[in-house]
């Protein structure tokens, strides 16, 4: 072996050696950290989706509803999601189909709830058996799962010969029922013949 190739071996082997315990002791350190101080939590969303749709299918496999918007974006504390202009649409049954729209959204963990914000809007039109419905409000919140809607704000009910206004409210689209709880008004036009 030459000479210029042993200095440089025992010139580089102790700097190999310390680069390779540095690392070692870094490593050390960090995963000694890490068990007395946990990470803190995300608190920034970790991702988002632009003009989404999806479908949510029952357990038997048949559509239930429809959701869009223009951006969504998962929040890692809770598991939730915020949407900007929310499109909520009820296809289960199609006797009765509902739309729903607001200019923002927050979906719990498990999509079981969708808190529905400024602007809220629903519209069923009208079918064999009912006559088309509107309701408009600043808050509602829905239970996909169950087809229910529930606000505690002002809301207002409109069909075509009937106009409700109230605080408060729980609707049920399978059963067709809708409850005011406060402060309730209405109007009502009979048919002409």
């Amino acid at each position: 072996m030459r000479p210029w190739r042993i200095r440089l071996f025992m010139t580089l082997a102790p700097l190999v050696v310390l680069a390779l315990a540095s690392f070692w002791l870094y490593e050390v350190m960090r995963r000694a950290t890490d068990t007395v101080v946990p990470s803190p939590e995300r608190s920034e969303p970790d991702f988002y989706v632009e003009k989404f749709s999806y479908v949510k299918l029952s357990k038997t496999g048949s559509a239930q509803y429809h959701v869009a918007g223009e951006r969504m974006t998962h929040n890692p504390q809770d598991d939730s999601y915020d949407i900007v202009n929310p499109v909520v649409s009820n296809i289960r049954d199609a006797n009765a189909p509902m739309t729903i729209r607001a200019e923002r959204a927050r979906v719990n963990s498990d999509n079981s709830q969708v808190h529905l914000y400024r602007n809220v809007r629903m519209d069923r039109p009208a079918s064999a058996t009912a006559e088309p419905i509107r309701i408009r409000t600043e808050y509602m919140l829905v239970l996909p799962d169950d087809d229910v809607m529930k606000t505690d704000k002002p809301v207002e009910i409109t069909t075509d010969r009937a106009k409700l206004t109230g605080t408060g409210m729980v609707a049920n689209n399978a059963t067709r029922e809708f409850n005011l709880t406060s402060n309730v008004h209405g109007t009502y036009q009979a048919r002409v013949r």
